[in-house]
């Protein structure tokens, strides 16, 4: 057992009865429940010097220790993985992210990622600014998220596309297929981010501890029980259009974490797809702009739906 990072707690009345996994993960906020839970499992919680399961219900003036392993260093390494690459020069490169590809690595996810691919085809020339495990990433999109994404290769080509970002002057548009007929041709969602209260993993429309979240959305087609959307964003917040759409009851086809739970096609994430970026170069400060069709897969699935005809 490790010893190194030792945290007491002793148990009040107000926490009795509480299970000890909510217990742990309310006396350390930034620990998730299934983090703790893993900690419970691995021997690394002791009530009173003894072993108990998550489902323990604690007691007034438990004695709560828990050992919290060194975090494991990350070590990433280039790997030959093939790059889609739209366009390339000394400052930046603009690739075509597949859908099912992470973007950076992390704990148990250490290579695979769009960052192992970069390292071997820059052979290192990225910009450093976001440290080791995220070196050239300026923006990102979720792992099931397909499309176009710009990667900075040096420091002031990173400080310049994050400036833009944070000016909100980079374009963004998404095409996405969602659930149920909009009413509406067009439309602004203007609703909060910020973490689920609950479940740590999502993202939800809350008050409190959120930021200002601005989705504009337009109809390109309609097929009756979907519609297919085009989807502009004025923020960049962690999985703002499933989220919002969602909210407005509109989520995208074959989201696993925001959308229904069966559904009619197999797709392998999301029907999410970045299908326009634009933005200033850094250097030359010329406006250019990106255009990715949809992967064939969502092309499928769009091209075996039927137009939807209004009842004259």
């Amino acid at each position: 057992m490790n010893h190194n990072n030792k945290k007491e707690f002793e148990v009040k009345e107000e926490n009795e009865k509480q299970r000890l996994d909510a217990f742990l993960s309310q006396a350390i906020p930034e620990f998730s429940r299934s983090h703790i839970k893993r900690l419970i499992d691995e021997d690394q919680v002791w009530i009173n010097e003894k072993r108990e399961k998550a489902s323990y219900k604690v007691k007034v003036k438990d004695k709560v220790s828990i050992f919290i392993p060194q975090p494991k260093k990350l070590k990433i390494e280039p790997e030959p993985i093939p790059l889609d690459i739209i366009y390339e020069d000394a400052d930046i490169i603009v690739i075509n992210k597949p859908q099912g590809m992470v973007v950076h690595p992390a704990v148990g996810n250490e290579s695979g990622t769009l960052v192992n691919a970069l390292l071997y085809h820059c052979e290192g020339q990225l910009s450093g600014i976001n440290g080791v495990v995220r070196p050239g990433i300026v923006h990102r999109l979720d792992k099931d998220t397909s499309g176009v994404m710009m990667v900075a290769k040096t420091n002031s080509a990173h400080l310049h596309l994050a400036d833009q970002i944070k000016a909100r002057t980079v374009k963004k548009i998404y095409l996405g297929l969602v659930h149920g007929n909009i009413k509406t041709d067009q439309g602004i969602i203007d609703a909060p981010i910020g973490r689920h209260p609950v479940e740590r993993k999502r993202m939800a429309v809350v008050q409190q501890h959120s930021r200002h979240a601005i989705t504009h959305f337009k109809v390109r087609e309609r097929f009756g029980d979907y519609s297919f959307m085009e989807l502009a964003l004025e923020t960049g917040r962690t999985h703002q259009i499933r989220v919002h759409m969602a909210y407005i009851h509109h989520p995208i086809v074959c989201d696993p974490v925001y959308g229904p739970k069966k559904e009619k096609f197999n797709l392998s994430g999301q029907f999410l797809h970045a299908h326009i970026l634009g933005f200033d170069h850094p250097k030359t400060k010329n406006y250019m702009e990106f255009k990715v069709s949809l992967p064939a897969e969502m092309e499928r699935i769009l091209s075996s739906l039927k137009p939807y005809e209004k009842n004259n």
